[in-house]
């Protein structure tokens, strides 16, 4: 009996870790994915206002560029907290824009 008692409260662990792990990844990797979304939807907004103020005329619209003009403040990486090199750059193409981070 003590054995049966063993096996199952050991079966019960096993069944509780094997759904609760892959799910907190899950809820992890999905929380980091919209911190990145929110903080690349505020830089390409601060393009798109600097693009259709007639303030920036090319294709290529650096964080450089937008940070001298006080379209936007220092923005940083929302998981290691490092600042976005100032060579980073959104491009628009065909009045869509996307940001391209450089490292």
């Amino acid at each position: 009996m003590n054995t049966n008692k063993i096996v199952i409260i050991s079966s019960v662990i096993i069944i509780i870790l094997i759904i609760s792990i892959p799910t907190g990844y899950k809820v992890i990797k999905n929380y980091q994915n919209n911190l990145f979304k929110v903080v690349e939807e505020k830089i390409i907004d601060s393009a798109k206002r600097c693009y259709y103020e007639n303030v920036c005329q090319n294709d290529k619209i650096t964080l450089e560029f937008l940070y001298q003009n006080n379209y936007l403040s220092k923005v940083s990486n929302p998981i290691t907290k490092e600042d976005y090199s100032k060579n980073s750059y959104v491009l628009r193409k065909d009045k869509s824009f996307k940001f391209f981070p450089i490292e």
